[in-house]
């Protein structure tokens, strides 16, 4: 059976999450959104923690949102709604939130500025913000040998979507504070990503990830295939026996409030 890649997505960021759930701080009987919340961990965990207080989830993926909708429904949690929206546009009630929450799904609006701009606009006055994002790629160990074993020469231009683009410390905090953001503090994650003990069901994981099918695609038959046996060889030399397929990574914990 293929690897399902949704579920995937919240093993392979595990070691991440217990940094987020610390930073949250959230109180019985708050109102919350989970920004990009994909097939609703966090949007779950947040319920149990809020209730009676309510929990939005937002993202862009319909077939993600109807996954996240199976164990909110099994778990009985009736303080959860979901909707299919950009976070950058939507029309959130104003002032409705006292939290706002993401795991690693900032980092792809088109105009970040407004994006963020509209996210404030839905937090109280006395509301916060607690996201993780990607520090650079070159910090990021599974990026940079994914990168090198697909190969630098053949690699195309990337997609518009770039899981990097608040890795800038001093940039995003100019957006952030230019978007109605203050008190904007940075600290430094490092956990690894894992990606399971199954070599070929990571493999087909990672050549299904939007850069590499991409670059893939773009390849004679036969150099694809030398990428692929690359791209396999760097996750056996990755894996260790006790907690499978690890890279290193670096992301930023960032956490504000409303101007």
């Amino acid at each position: 059976m293929a690897p399902d890649r949704l579920d995937f997505y919240d093993a392979e960021l595990r070691a991440h999450h217990e940094h987020l759930r610390a930073a949250y701080g959230i109180s019985r009987g708050e109102e919350i959104v989970d920004i990009g919340c994909g097939t609703g961990l966090t949007t779950r965990e947040a319920a149990r923690a809020a209730a009676p207080g309510r929990v939005v989830g937002v993202d862009v993926s319909a077939r993600m949102l109807e996954r996240a909708r199976e164990p909110t429904a099994a778990e009985g949690l009736r303080n959860v709604t979901y909707e299919l929206a950009d976070a950058q546009t939507y029309r959130f009630d104003r002032e409705r939130f006292d939290l706002a929450i993401s795991r690693f799904g900032l980092m792809f609006f088109s105009d970040p500025v407004r994006a963020f701009a509209n996210i404030a606009s839905a937090l109280r006055p006395q509301g916060r913000l607690a996201a993780l994002v990607w520090q650079p790629r070159e910090r990021n160990e599974w990026a940079v040998e994914l990168d090198a074993a697909i190969g630098a020469a053949a690699e195309p231009p990337r997609p518009t979507a770039d899981p990097f683009s608040l890795g800038d410390e001093r940039a995003t905090v100019r957006m952030l504070e230019r978007a109605g953001l203050e008190a904007v503090r940075f600290e430094e994650v490092r956990e690894p990503v894992l990606y399971g003990h199954d070599i070929e069901a990571a493999l087909e994981i990672v050549c299904g990830f939007q850069e590499t099918s991409f670059a893939l695609a773009r390849m004679s038959r036969d150099d694809a295939t030398r990428a692929v046996d690359r791209l396999r060889e760097t996750l056996e030399r990755h894996h260790d026996h006790r907690q499978g397929i690890v890279f290193e990574s670096r992301s930023w914990l960032i956490t504000a409030q409303p101007a």
